[in-house]
């Protein structure tokens, strides 16, 4: 991975976004999936341990899926008690609404992912606060996704909120591939670091 990630912004390819998410991906596969609820309950208890999520009364989150940091207890945890918001892919975007509990929700069209089906949520100036997920991110605040954008776009429509992203240990890098149009994070988390920017 360290080959890909020294090397200079304006030499990236797409080849080096794909073989870091390729190698990622394989890294994600070798950990048992029991372990990865262990691992995610480490980095969202840091996450509740944040001033900014305290303080926060809106939240955006992601409902996970089976690779990623696993969110679901913690949306159940406190969807009572702040207001939690879920993206819901809309072709090319995301739009976001609020989780009102398990009942509320149904597999997206395009992943599967659960999402709620409840009125969209358009006033995005009240987003205090984006736990957002990623296939790898660097001790910069930088973070690289799945390829599609979705997080970009939405990122740069919500610029006051604060940005913390989540990852396991092995997808925190001391660098990876930027590009101009990339949103950074102000905290990213791991099971054994929190990274301020």
């Amino acid at each position: 991975m360290a080959g890909n990630a020294g090397q200079a912004p304006n030499s990236i390819t797409a080849m080096d976004k794909q073989e870091l998410r390729k190698q990622i991906r394989a890294a994600k596969k070798a950990v048992p999936f029991c372990e990865k609820l262990q691992r995610s309950e480490s980095i969202m208890q840091r996450v509740e341990e944040l001033d900014c999520f305290q303080q926060a009364g809106t939240v955006l989150l992601y409902w996970s899926m089976e690779d990623e940091v696993q969110t679901h207890d913690f949306v159940n945890r406190w969807y009572e008690k702040k207001r939690l918001l879920l993206p819901c892919v809309d072709g090319d975007d995301l739009r976001l609404r609020q989780y009102t509990g398990p009942e509320c929700l149904k597999a997206g069209e395009q992943f599967g992912i659960g999402e709620p089906t409840g009125p969209e949520f358009t006033e995005l100036e009240q987003v205090e606060l984006i736990i957002v997920p990623g296939v790898a991110f660097d001790r910069k605040g930088n973070r690289m996704g799945r390829g599609r954008g979705f997080y970009d776009r939405l990122l740069k429509s919500t610029p006051k909120a604060f940005k913390v992203g989540v990852g396991f240990d092995f997808q925190l890098l001391d660098t990876i591939p930027t590009e101009p149009f990339d949103v950074p994070m102000d905290v990213v988390i791991s099971e054994f670091e929190c990274v301020n920017v």
